[in-house]
């Protein structure tokens, strides 16, 4: 879990802003919104079946 310690003289402001930063670099937020509902493994491979022919494309 991210923990931010807010410095001294910090804006509330900016210390959401690091958090936010910090959060999505751990990739906290997507892992919650995988998890939200619960795909079953054929489903789940098909979509990265799906995903890798889009990247393949480009």
């Amino acid at each position: 879990m991210s923990e931010i310690k807010i410095r001294k003289n910090e804006s509330l402001e900016s210390a959401l802003k690091r958090f936010k930063r910090a959060t999505a670099k751990d990739g906290i937020l997507a892992e919650v919104r995988k998890r939200k509902q619960y795909d079953k493994p054929s489903v789940a491979r098909k979509k990265k079946e799906i995903e890798a022919r889009k990247k393949k494309k480009f």
